[in-house]
């Protein structure tokens, strides 16, 4: 593999007083060559003139968090990241490479999660150049590579989680964000660690079911919600008459048998466990009657 190596270029204020230089002293020379008429000297000065043309090519401007790869004939000479004017062989090709930091999201997938119910998922991920080298000549198209590799481990993903966690403590892909998210980064990083990427972060941006079983998902869920809610319902009103038994037993204003302890218990149960007010009923008789 080809790593980044950094190289220095010449200040291209310097160079280009230099060069400047140069090309003011030639054209005096030329001038003064055919005021002489002095043809051997002309041709120098026309030549050195020719020089300087070309070496004035070898100016480029590199920016903040950018780099220029240069390639002499096709090999790799090193990676200007000094920002600034800069002047280096004409000859050098200058590739330019941004390294500052870049979103991409990606489109809406469709896959399967792990219990085979399919799903809508699509990710944002920050990521930045950190090799060149790697970029350049590693891959092809290192920004469509990026794509292509984040996709694909969006859809790997899916189906490491069920979409919702059946079993309280296991992982799934909408109430776990975090853990997800840390296996998405380090999935993407590991692929695209060999054309000099780094992934600062990865997350998911959208999860649904798909729509041909949302209604079903979204009935189920209420359903789950329900359940949920009427455990919360039960324990409480369990724990109520539990702390209402004791309050009369301490306070000594009626002794109940067993029988109507647990007749107690039902009504209890049936006015705080139940969806609708209750209709009270008073009892004109004895407790017994």
């Amino acid at each position: 593999m080809i790593r980044e190596q950094e190289r220095h270029a010449a200040s291209g204020l310097g160079m280009l007083a230099i060069l400047v230089s140069l090309m003011l002293m030639s054209g005096y020379a030329l001038f003064e060559a055919i005021r002489w008429k002095s043809a051997g000297v002309a041709v120098t000065a026309v030549l050195a003139m020719v020089a300087v043309t070309v070496l004035l090519c070898g100016f480029f401007m590199v920016n903040p968090n950018e780099g220029r790869v240069l390639q002499l004939f096709g090999a790799y000479r090193g990676t200007v990241k000094e920002a600034g004017l800069r002047w280096a062989n004409p000859f050098l090709t200058k590739k330019r490479i941004s390294q500052r930091v870049r979103n991409f999201e990606s489109g809406r997938l469709k896959v399967n999660d792990t219990d085979g119910n399919p799903i809508e998922i699509a990710a944002v991920v920050v990521w930045r150049v950190v090799d060149t080298a790697e970029a350049v000549f590693e891959v092809d198209d290192y920004e469509n590579y990026v794509k292509v590799q984040s996709e694909a481990a969006v859809r790997i993903l899916a189906t490491r989680y069920p979409y919702d966690a059946h079993l309280e403590g296991h992982l799934s892909l909408r109430g776990s964000t975090a853990e997800v998210a840390k296996d998405l980064q380090q999935e993407i990083q590991e692929r695209l660690a060999k054309a000099g990427v780094e992934v600062i972060e990865a997350r998911l941006s959208h999860l649904a079911y798909a729509p041909e079983i949302a209604s079903a998902m979204l009935r189920r869920q209420q359903a789950g919600a329900i359940i949920a809610a009427r455990q919360k319902i039960v324990e409480g009103a369990v724990g109520m008459v539990e702390m209402a038994l004791d309050l009369l037993g301490k306070s000594n204003v009626v002794t109940l048998d067993e029988e109507r302890k647990a007749a107690m218990v039902s009504n209890l149960l049936v006015v705080l466990c139940a969806d609708r007010e209750t209709q009270p009923v008073v009892n004109t008789g004895s407790l017994y009657q």
